[in-house]
């Protein structure tokens, strides 16, 4: 009797033992990492020389391999201008690496005949988009510092470029200067199955600094330098816009309006020639209706709105 007690009670130990260690397993897997500056290496550079043709405006496109057709149109569209307003604008890509020898290769092909991207040796998934947006910071501050201006954005995007410079030219403000749709009191989403979950142990506090939307961001290149810099004293985050505000509130930079009107739509809008003329991105844009919108606004004239 007095044996089989004794096997229950080790047997319950036991039992606690497994458990308090799986749940210490599971809580250091969610513990926050630090971002390493210098991540992984470069794999492919764009072919441009900053020092010989400072950039004006440099876009970085964050996209993936499968996304071959939206980069084709935004290469007819606006990631082929070169020049607008009298200021020399260059567009990338950025990505990583895929598991896929054919996209890889598919990929070396692209790069062979656009010479517009800029990739590392990091895994391309979703959730390091913070590595890739971390890389395009990297690429500003060590291949093109001399760029005046830098625009992070996606790959369903609508941008105008020329309304952009039109607005940055007239802000005239080229250092410590970040714009872009302002999110200033957000809070963390602590659902599980949510997308953009994010434990207590990747962030504690209830509320994140300002940021803005990741569809699409501005900054003086200066913060790229900046933000890289510090990257490596901020708690790692997955959600890439979130955790350059938490650089930027390390900097004590203050994200600000681009102009009195919005001009960044994260959620969308619907297309009209007057419209687009005066915003600066639009989000959830396919590649045809970009190609589309974009011939439509080439083959208007200016006059046709009305003046605001």
């Amino acid at each position: 009797m007095v044996y089989g007690k004794m096997r229950l009670v080790y047997a319950f130990i036991l039992m606690m033992g497994v458990l308090c260690l799986y749940f210490s397993m599971e809580t250091f897997k969610e513990l926050p990492f630090v971002f390493k500056k210098g991540h992984g290496e470069f794999l492919q550079l764009p072919d441009i020389d900053c020092k010989q043709k400072p950039p004006f405006l440099v876009l970085l496109v964050t996209s993936s391999h499968k996304q071959l057709v939206a980069r084709m149109a935004i290469r007819k569209t606006w990631g082929r201008e070169t020049e607008v307003r009298g200021q020399h604008v260059r567009t990338f890509f950025l990505l990583g690496i895929s598991d896929s020898t054919d996209e890889m290769d598919a990929i070396a092909q692209e790069i062979e005949q656009y010479h517009d991207i800029i990739q590392k040796d990091f895994k391309d998934v979703y959730f390091n988009l913070t590595l890739k947006t971390m890389m395009g910071m990297e690429w500003v501050h060590h291949f093109c510092p001399q760029a005046t201006f830098v625009m992070k954005t996606d790959s369903d995007m609508f941008v105008n470029v020329g309304y952009l410079t039109e607005l940055l030219l007239k802000k005239n403000k080229t250092s410590r200067f970040f714009t872009g749709y302002i999110k200033p009191n957000d809070f963390p989403i602590r659902q599980k199955f949510n997308k953009w979950f994010v434990s207590k142990y990747e962030y504690p506090w209830d509320r994140y600094p300002p940021f803005c939307s990741g569809t699409g961001y501005v900054f003086s290149s200066d913060v790229a330098s900046q933000v890289h810099n510090v990257s490596e004293t901020v708690p790692f985050l997955k959600l890439e816009d979130v955790f350059v505000g938490l650089c930027l509130a390390k900097l004590r930079i203050r994200p600000e309006e681009l102009d009195t009107r919005q001009t960044f739509f994260p959620g969308g809008l619907r297309f009209s020639v007057c419209r687009f003329r005066k915003i600066v991105a639009c989000h959830h844009v396919k590649p045809l209706d970009l190609v589309t919108y974009w011939q439509e606004l080439e083959n208007s004239q200016e006059h046709d709105c009305p003046a605001v």
